[in-house]
C-alpha cells in the first residue's frame, strides 16, 4: 500500500531503548543459576533414588533372611521335641533292659551275701524298679549288721539303710531279731571298684590241693 505525505513534514524515526549490560549480566548468570541448580537437584534425586533403591534391596534381603532363620528357628525346635521323645524311649528302653537283665543278678547277690551270714533268714524281698525292700530275721543283732556290711561289700548295692530292727516279741524260747532295710540294686559297672568286689563275690574260694603222691621222699 502506498502511503503519501500531504503534510509535508518527514516522519520522525522510532527510537530504540538501549539495555544496559549489567542487567543483561545479571539475566544471564541468573539463567546459569537456574540451570545449576535444576541440575544440582536432579544429581541429588538421583542418588537419593539409588539410595532408596538400595535401602529397598537390602530390606528384602533382610526378610528373606528373617524368613529364612524363623524356618530353621522351627526346625530346631521340632529337633529338640524329637530329641526329648527319643530320650524318654531310651530312658524307658534302659530302664526295662535294666530290670530284665538284673533279675538274675539280683538273685545271685542276694544268695550270696545270705550265704556269707550266720544266722540269718530273709522272709521277702520287694523290687519296685531299682529300689529294694528285705525283709528278714536273724540270732542277733551282729548278724543284721554282718548282713549289711555283705551287702555293702558286694558291689550290687548301694544306700543300704535298716528301717527297722528288734525282737520279735511272739517267741520267747529263742531269741530272735526281726529287722527290714531298704537299699538301691544296680549293675557294677565295668573296671570299677564295684565290679571287682562283685567278681570276688561270685568267685568261689579255692580249696587247697592235696598233695602230690610221687615215689620220690
Amino acid at each position: 500500500m502506498i502511503r503519501i505525505n500531504l503534510l509535508g513534514r518527514t516522519r520522525p524515526k522510532a527510537t530504540r531503548t538501549a539495555v544496559p549490560i549489567e542487567a543483561t549480566l545479571q539475566y544471564v548468570l541468573l539463567a546459569i543459576a537456574l540451570v545449576a541448580s535444576v541440575g544440582i537437584l536432579y544429581g541429588h534425586y538421583m542418588l537419593m533414588d539409588r539410595e532408596n533403591k538400595q535401602v529397598l534391596a537390602h530390606i528384602q534381603r533382610q526378610m528373606g533372611e528373617k524368613a529364612r532363620l524363623e524356618q530353621l528357628k522351627g526346625q530346631v525346635e521340632t529337633f529338640e521335641k524329637q530329641k526329648v521323645v527319643l530320650q524318654q524311649r531310651i530312658s524307658v528302653i534302659e530302664q526295662l533292659q535294666r530290670n530284665r537283665t538284673g533279675g538274675q543278678e539280683l538273685l545271685d547277690a542276694i544268695a550270696n551275701t545270705v550265704s556269707r551270714t550266720d544266722t540269718l533268714w530273709l522272709t521277702s524281698v520287694d523290687r519296685k524298679g531299682d529300689a529294694l525292700t528285705i525283709n528278714g530275721s536273724a540270732g542277733s543283732i551282729n548278724a543284721v549288721a554282718n548282713y549289711v556290711t555283705q551287702l555293702k561289700h558286694s558291689g550290687y548295692f548301694q544306700d543300704v539303710e535298716i528301717k527297722e530292727s528288734h525282737q520279735d516279741e511272739g517267741n520267747r524260747a529263742v531269741e530272735i531279731f526281726l529287722f527290714s532295710l531298704t537299699a538301691q540294686f544296680g549293675l557294677p559297672q565295668p573296671g570299677s571298684p564295684a565290679s571287682a568286689s562283685a567278681a570276688a563275690a561270685k568267685t568261689p574260694a579255692a580249696s587247697p590241693q592235696p598233695p602230690s603222691k610221687s615215689g620220690k621222699t
